[in-house]
C-alpha cells in the first residue's frame, strides 16, 4: 500500500510524518503538494495523511484556509469513496473543518500553547486503529494551542452511540479523568472517527513517538493499523 502524505503551506510535521511511515514502517510514501489535483495513483487499500503544523499560518482559524486547497477537493472525494484518510493535529483541525469529521478543534482551556508527552486509551475495537491498539495505553507526545475538541450534545451523543470516538486522554494507568486532559477536550477526547470508519484525526502527534532513537514507538501501533488492517 502507499502513504500520500499532503504538503500545505505551514506544515511542519509532514517530514517527521514521512519518515515515520518510510524509515520506521518501511512503507511506500509520496509527498502531495496542496495545489495538486491528482489522487488517482491511490486506491482505497492506501491512506492519504494530513500532517501537523500551521497551515497557512493559522490565520483565520486553525485549518479553515488549508480546507479549500486543491489536494482537499480530491481528499474529500477520496474519502467519499471509501478511501482512508489520516489527520493528526491540525490535519484533524482540517478534517473538522472540510466536514469529513464531526465537532470543532478550539483554543486550549489554559489559552496556552502545550507540548508535552500524555496518555491515550482506545475507546473500543470497532475501528481499525482500535483493533490493532486494542487495550494499551499509548504516551505519545502533544503539540497545540487549539486542540479542545468539542461537539454539542446531540454530535456527542451520536459518537458515542456509534463509537466514533477513538482515543481519550488518560493516565499513565489508563484511568480517564480532568486531570490528564492536556486541553479541557469534552469528555477527554482525542481522537474521533467518521461514522463510515475511513476518516480518523487526532491531535497527539504518532509520527513523534515511533522511532527507537527517541526511546518511545508507542506512536507505531497507530500508524501500523493502516497498514495491517486493510
Amino acid at each position: 500500500m502507499k502513504f500520500g502524505v499532503i504538503v500545505f503551506p505551514g506544515s511542519n510535521c509532514d517530514r517527521d510524518m514521512m519518515r515515520a511511515l518510510s524509515d520506521d514502517l518501511q512503507q511506500e510514501v509520496v509527498a502531495l503538494w496542496h495545489k495538486d489535483h491528482d489522487l488517482s495513483m491511490f486506491s482505497r487499500e492506501d491512506c492519504i495523511v494530513l500532517p501537523g503544523g500551521f497551515s497557512y499560518g493559522d490565520y483565520l482559524r486553525c485549518g479553515a484556509l488549508a480546507r479549500f486547497s486543491p489536494m482537499m477537493e480530491q481528499v474529500i472525494e477520496f474519502a467519499n469513496k471509501g478511501g482512508k484518510v489520516f489527520g493528526v493535529c491540525n490535519g484533524f483541525q482540517i478534517l473538522c473543518e472540510a466536514g469529513l469529521l464531526p465537532g470543532v478543534l478550539l483554543q486550549n482551556e489554559n489559552q496556552k500553547f502545550v507540548c508535552k508527552n500524555v496518555f491515550v486509551k482506545s475507546e473500543n475495537t470497532k475501528n481499525l486503529i482500535g483493533r490493532n491498539v486494542g487495550d494499551k495505553v499509548l504516551k505519545i507526545p502533544v503539540a497545540h494551542g487549539e486542540g479542545r475538541y468539542y461537539a454539542d450534545a446531540a454530535t456527542l451523543a451520536t459518537l458515542n452511540k456509534n463509537n466514533q470516538v477513538v482515543f481519550r486522554y488518560c493516565d499513565a494507568n489508563g484511568e480517564v479523568h480532568i486531570n490528564s486532559n492536556p486541553n479541557g477536550a469534552i469528555n477527554n477526547i482525542a481522537g474521533i472517527c467518521n461514522a463510515g470508519r475511513n476518516v480518523f484525526g487526532m491531535m497527539p502527534h504518532p509520527e513523534r513517538a515511533s522511532s527507537k532513537a527517541l526511546n518511545n514507538i508507542d506512536g507505531q501501533h497507530i500508524l501500523q493499523s493502516f497498514i495491517y488492517m486493510n
